[in-house]
């Protein structure tokens, strides 16, 4: 069954919680690429098209964040932490940006962190 308008719109904006963070850290590395193309598995030429015009765009947590649909702020900081190894101090800026921007505390956060067995984002 093809997916709906709506689910469409959903994977969208769930790709793009994806591509921001990866380029969190001002580069994207072979692991962050694999990671990527392998959470896109097999994409048309316009996906892919897509793609390529994410990763140019400038990261922005806050307008990222003003995208995501009501109930969907925890899936999409899911995505954005599941897309990048959490390594460096700007990674962790950028995923306490877009959790802020995202409404999501501290606690339900971590409790993200947790789950993904990464470790916590706040102490």
């Amino acid at each position: 069954t093809p997916p709906s308008p709506a689910q469409n719109a959903a994977g969208g904006v769930m790709l793009k919680a994806i591509i921001p963070a990866v380029k969190a850290d001002g580069t994207i590395d072979a692991s962050e690429q694999e990671k990527l193309m392998g959470q896109l598995g097999d994409i048309s030429p316009e996906e892919r098209a897509f793609v390529q015009q994410e990763l140019a765009a400038p990261v922005d947590a806050q307008g990222l964040a003003s995208q995501i649909p009501d109930g969907l702020e925890a899936q999409a900081y899911t995505m954005s932490v599941t897309a990048i190894d959490l390594d460096n101090q700007t990674e962790a800026q950028y995923l306490d940006s877009f959790a802020k921007a995202l409404g999501l505390d501290a606690q339900s956060v971590n409790h993200i962190h947790a789950q993904l067995g990464v470790p916590p984002l706040y102490t």
